[in-house]
Parts: structure tokens; sequence; C-alpha cells
């Protein structure tokens, strides 16, 4: 639990030193839990809040990994950003096409149709594992329709 108020101490750090943290009237700074994930119109503007969010965190002693630590460019034009790792101190951050966050796929291309599928898919091997108890006669109907 410590952890968890250290570092939305050092978001809110961030969110109080940089005016940069909103594009079109939204947040650029989603965070859950110890999941935090910045937003960014341009590689410029990435770069200057994970350096804010750097910063804040050394301050309280907490060191942002490299290695599990990536970025994204959403884009229909995938030559947007055609860097393929930012340099931030002395961090190389990794490009990466797809991520997922909170159980959700996001896609480089902000397509949501493969999102759909997999939730199809596990809607229906969730269904096919309770098959045979919903086929069961030993179980009344009431408590079929409670499953």
């Amino acid at each position: 639990m410590p952890f968890n108020f250290a570092l939305e101490y050092a978001i809110r750090r961030v969110q109080v030193n940089q005016d940069g943290l909103k594009l079109n009237g939204t947040h650029q700074l989603l965070t859950y839990a110890d999941d935090v994930n910045l937003l960014g119109g341009s590689i410029h503007t990435l770069k200057e809040n994970v350096k804010a969010l750097v910063a804040a965190t050394r301050e309280i002693g907490f060191e942002v990994s490299a290695d599990k630590t990536k970025y994204m460019v959403m884009s229909p034009d995938q030559k947007a950003g055609r860097i393929q790792s930012v340099r931030i101190d002395n961090s190389t951050f990794e490009r990466v096409g797809e991520f997922k966050y909170l159980g959700t796929t996001l896609r480089n291309q902000n397509s949501i149709a493969e999102e759909i599928k997999s939730r199809l898919r596990s809607g229906n091997a969730c269904y096919h594992s309770v098959q045979n108890l919903l086929s069961s006669r030993l179980l009344s109907k009431n408590l079929k329709i409670k499953i």
C-alpha cells in the first residue's frame, strides 16, 4: 500500500507541475494501481511528459523500468512517429504495435475489431466450460439461471 501512495504523490506532482498534461481537453495521464499510461499528441509532448514523470518518481526514490516501459503511436498513418525507440536520460523505450491495459488490448491503428473477436472467443470459451452443467438434469432451472 505505501507503494501506491508514493506513486500517487509522484503523479500528482506531475499533474501540478505540467501544463501540457491535457490533449484536446482530455487528460494525457491514465493510472490504475501501478499501471501508468501517458498520452501525447506528438513524440515531443510524450517525451516531455515522460521526463516529468521520471523526475517526479526519482524525487521519491523510485525508478521507471525501461524494460517494462513501452510506447505506442496510435494513428491510421503508420508512417507517423517512424522512430522505433525513444531515449530519455539513460533509458530507451521500445515502440510497440499493441498493449493490454485493464484487460483491453489497444492497437496502434485504433481498431476494435480484434478486441471484439477476442471477447467473443472468451465468452464462448466460458459458455462451453459450463455447458455440461447447464444441460444437466441434476440442477434445477432456477440454479441454471443463476449460473
